[in-house]
């Protein structure tokens, strides 16, 4: 379906959750933050694991750190597709209903990904 075929109802779908995902399907939804920071982040999550055992307090210090920095880069991702969006508005290029739409979604998921847990 093109942007041009969506009718009011499809959007009110999408605005309202009618699209809503079961905690199983947040397994295929878009990822979150970039490959390459997620898995950067996985090697560090290892790392201060295993060494727990020698040093609690640190790797738990460690923890906090870098739980920190997977948040303060998901907002960041979130605050760089407002300014996108925000960006065409103030130059008056119109949005198209497609790319709000998918930002709609993207923030949906990631709410019901929050509210799952």
């Amino acid at each position: 379906m093109t942007t041009d075929q969506l009718t009011t109802a499809d959007l009110a779908n999408v605005a309202n959750g009618a699209e809503t995902r079961t905690p199983e399907d947040n397994r295929s939804a878009t990822p979150l933050l970039p490959g390459d920071f997620a898995s950067d982040m996985r090697n560090r999550w290892e790392g201060i694991q295993t060494a727990f055992v020698d040093d609690p307090r640190v790797s738990v210090q460690q923890a906090d750190e870098l739980v920190a920095s997977a948040i303060k880069k998901l907002a960041e991702s979130f605050a760089d597709e407002r300014g996108r969006l925000e960006g065409q508005w103030s130059r008056g290029n119109d949005v198209s209903t497609e790319d709000l739409r998918q930002a709609l979604r993207r923030y949906r998921e990631f709410f019901q990904r929050l509210l799952s847990v």
